[in-house]
């Protein structure tokens, strides 16, 4: 089931999620949605607080960058109760994008390597090192379960830039192509 993605203004995107347990309710089902929305809305991952809930879980899918890059192909991943351990390495400058600011791309920089420590779909823990655009993935996900935005990482001369396209989003005044929840 396509689930609605909640918009910039949404105060569950401004909640720091919590831990859940291998007994939390319809967690497969919860899973399958998280993915099938993503897939909806052609994205690459997607947090749980984008869809309302403030929970510790978020999922990731490289494989439709594959076709021009093979080194994403079959990283489709499932983090539940993620905690990055570290971020080292240089800090790289790329261009994000997020399903609950469309419209919205800026420039964010980002250590180049994490450290994380999540459960999988089977609650089976993993301690994983990822680099390159695989840790900027995990990095942006990693934050919305933390309550920021890829927006708080630039400067205020840019976040005043967007100002107008922000307060579109608070007003609705948004055109999607996915199912949306504005504020």
């Amino acid at each position: 089931m396509i689930l609605p993605i909640y918009l910039y203004g949404q105060p569950v995107l401004r909640k720091v999620a919590k831990e859940i347990t291998p007994d939390y309710p319809k967690i497969e089902e919860l899973i399958t949605n998280m993915f099938e929305t993503m897939y909806n809305a052609d994205g690459i991952g997607l947090a749980a607080p984008q869809v309302g809930l403030d929970i510790r879980l978020f999922v990731i899918d490289l494989e439709p960058l594959a076709e021009d890059n093979p080194k994403y192909s079959g990283f489709k991943k499932v983090f539940i109760n993620p905690k990055i351990i570290e971020s080292t390495g240089e800090l790289v400058k790329m261009e994000e994008g997020c399903l609950s600011l469309p419209g919205i791309n800026e420039t964010v920089e980002r250590e180049e390597k994490v450290r994380i420590q999540y459960l999988d779909e089977n609650f089976t823990p993993h301690d994983e090192v990822y680099g390159d655009f695989f840790a900027r993935c995990i990095q942006h996900e990693y934050d919305h379960i933390e309550a920021k935005l890829f927006i708080d990482r630039i400067s205020g001369i840019r976040k005043q830039m967007i100002k107008s396209k922000l307060n579109n989003l608070i007003k609705g005044k948004v055109n999607c192509h996915y199912k949306v929840k504005p504020v």
